[in-house]
C-alpha cells in the first residue's frame, strides 16, 4: 500500500513538471508590462493623460531604462540620458553626486499632461526617435583621475554606438543628409546629468573623438576658464583639474573651437581683469547676466546664434545660471541670475542649431526646497534641450 502511494506521488510530480514546462509564461506578465524596453508609452494628441505618472521606477521623464553600459551594450538609440554622479571637484558645497537621481525625480511630472512642447510645436517623446535612460556611469568617489577616465570612457562608448534611426532626407530639398561629424559617422546624442562641472572635461574629450574641436554654448554664473594657479592654487597635478578650471584645460588640449564659443548668464566676481583676459585666450565670448535687462532674451539669443553660426555645438548648462530664488540647490549659488522662464526661452531660441550633445550640472538636491524647485527646473530645462534636438537631425545636405 505504501509503495503504491509513493508511485502515485511521483507520478503527480512528473505530471506537474510537464504541465509547468508547457505553460506560457507570457500569460503571467504584469499589467502594462513592456517586453521591449524602448517601447515606452506616452499619450498622444487627445489621449488620456495625468494617469499615475508617479508610479514605477524613476527614470528621466519615465523613459525606458536600458542597461547601456551593462548587459545591453549592443542596444541602439538616438538620444540617451546618462548620469555622471561625480562631485569631488567642487570648491564650495558638495552634493552634486546625487544630481542624477534628483533630476530624474524632478522629471516625473514632465509628461503629466503629455509631452507636447507648445512653443516648439513638437513632442520629443513621440518624434520617431528612440530616447532612453541609460542609468549612471559607475564613478569612484576615491580617485578623481580614475573617475574622470571612467566618465570619458562611459560617454565615448555611448557616443560611438550606432543610432537606432537613419539620418533621412532634408525636409526642404528632399536630398539625403550626411553626418556633420569629422569621422563621417552618424552618432547618437548624449544628455549627461551631473555631477559637478568638472565632468565636462572628459565629456569634451569624448566629443572630440567624433567631432573634433567643438563650439560650446555654456550657461553658468561663473567663467570656469580660470588658470589652475588662480582657482585653487593647484596644490597637486590632479587638484589643478576642478569645476573652475576644466574649460582652461579643454582649451589647452584643443577641444574647443576658439572664437565660436560663448558663455551666458555670467555674474561672478573675479580675481581681477586678468580673469577676463584669460577667458578671451580660452576662446570664449561672454554674455553677462545683467544684459538681459537691456537686450532681453531676444538679444541674448541673437548674440549666441551669431557666435556659433551653423557649426556643430556642445551645450553645457550649470543650474546656477538660474537665480537661486528659482534654483537654490547648487554648489556655488550666485544671486542676480536669470529666471527659469528666461533660460527656457533662450534655450528654445537655439532651435535649428546642431546640438551634438549636452549636459546639466551642479544640481545638489540636499539644498533644495521640499517642493523640489531646483530638480524640477533642471528637468524642465532638459525638456527644452530634448525638444530642440528632436527637431534638428545631425546632418547636412552634401555639397
Amino acid at each position: 500500500m505504501q509503495l503504491s502511494l509513493a508511485f502515485a506521488f511521483l507520478a503527480s510530480l512528473v505530471n506537474l513538471a510537464v504541465a509547468h514546462e508547457g505553460h506560457d509564461h507570457g500569460l503571467q506578465m504584469p499589467l502594462d508590462f513592456v517586453k521591449y524596453p524602448y517601447q515606452a508609452v506616452y499619450p498622444g494628441d487627445n489621449e488620456v493623460t495625468a494617469d499615475s505618472i508617479f508610479s514605477g521606477i524613476t527614470t528621466f521623464a519615465k523613459l525606458p531604462w536600458v542597461k547601456c553600459l551593462g548587459k545591453e551594450r549592443d542596444a541602439a538609440f538616438d538620444i540617451a540620458f546618462i548620469g555622471a554622479p561625480f562631485d569631488t571637484g567642487t570648491s564650495y558645497r558638495p552634493g552634486a553626486r546625487f544630481g542624477p537621481a534628483g533630476i530624474r525625480a524632478g522629471s516625473r511630472r514632465l509628461t503629466l499632461y503629455g509631452g507636447y512642447n507648445v512653443p516648439l510645436a513638437v513632442n520629443p517623446f513621440l518624434s520617431g526617435l528612440k530616447v532612453v535612460d541609460c542609468g549612471d556611469i559607475p564613478v569612484t568617489p576615491y580617485d578623481n583621475k580614475y573617475a574622470i577616465k571612467q566618465i570619458e570612457d562611459g560617454h565615448k562608448e555611448l557616443l560611438h554606438r550606432p543610432t537606432f534611426s537613419p539620418l533621412g532626407n532634408d525636409t526642404l530639398t528632399g536630398q539625403p543628409l550626411v553626418p556633420i561629424s569629422t569621422d563621417g559617422k552618424h552618432h547618437p546624442r548624449i544628455i549627461t546629468l551631473g555631477g559637478d562641472h568638472t565632468i565636462v572635461l572628459p565629456l569634451l574629450r569624448s566629443i572630440y573623438s567624433a567631432y573634433g574641436a567643438i563650439s560650446v554654448i555654456h550657461f553658468d554664473s561663473h567663467l570656469d576658464t580660470w588658470k589652475p594657479e588662480v582657482f585653487g592654487g593647484a596644490p597637486s597635478q590632479q587638484a589643478a583639474i576642478n569645476h573652475g578650471t576644466y574649460f582652461y584645460w579643454a582649451s589647452q588640449e584643443g577641444l574647443i573651437k576658439n572664437g565660436s564659443s560663448i558663455h551666458g548668464a555670467i555674474r561672478t566676481t573675479l580675481s581681477g581683469p586678468a580673469d577676463y583676459a584669460n577667458d578671451d585666450a580660452s576662446g570664449f565670448h561672454r554674455i553677462e547676466a545683467r544684459e538681459i535687462d537691456t537686450i532681453g532674451t531676444d538679444g541674448i539669443i541673437k548674440k549666441i546664434r551669431e557666435t556659433v553660426g551653423d557649426k556643430p555645438v556642445y551645450l553645457s548648462i550649470d543650474i546656477d545660471s538660474i537665480d537661486p530664488a528659482f534654483a537654490p540647490a547648487t554648489g556655488t549659488p550666485e544671486t542676480g541670475g536669470w529666471s527659469t522662464r528666461e533660460l527656457r526661452t533662450i534655450l528654445r531660441g537655439l532651435d535649428g542649431l546642431h546640438i551634438v550633445s549636452a549636459d546639466i550640472v551642479e544640481v545638489a538636491p540636499a539644498y533644495d526646497t521640499n517642493a523640489e524647485l531646483t530638480t524640477m527646473a533642471a528637468a524642465d530645462v532638459l525638456y527644452e534641450v530634448l525638444s530642440v534636438m528632436a527637431k534638428t537631425p545631425l546632418g547636412k545636405v552634401a555639397q
